[in-house]
């Protein structure tokens, strides 16, 4: 098994490839393709954090996108956040999460805390 790290943007492409290749083969976990497989998938992966890093999202986007994922509305944040005007103010960046609210949407919207806690992009 002739495996390298992966340095250029020419050998990231080929570990894609080999991976494509192995995939289609559908190999069993311990087989020689199997493990193949697996280590070539754990090079990509260092790769594409090392190159490409995916940082915590923002805030507010956070919340927006749990209230798409689960259909809700402004009426349903309401018990987490407060009055309907003070969840479009935290929606439209007015004013900041507070811990309460925090807590509340950790709980029951099951937000990462950490995420919530975040200073949000502003722009």
């Amino acid at each position: 098994m002739d495996i390298r790290p992966i340095h250029t943007e020419a050998a990231y492409k080929d570990a894609l490839a080999a991976i494509a290749a192995l995939v289609e083969l559908d190999p069993d976990p311990g087989t020689p393709e199997g493990d193949r497989l697996d280590i070539l998938a754990t090079l990509v992966q260092a790769y594409e954090s090392k190159h490409w890093p995916i940082g915590a999202p923002d805030p507010v986007e956070a919340i927006k996108f749990r209230m798409e994922q689960g259909g809700l509305s402004i009426k349903d944040l309401e018990p987490m956040i407060g009055k309907r005007n003070r969840v479009y103010e935290v929606l439209n960046r007015k004013r900041p999460l507070t811990l309460p609210m925090i807590r509340r949407l950790h709980q029951s919207l099951g937000i990462p805390a950490d995420v919530l806690i975040a200073e949000p992009v502003i722009g």
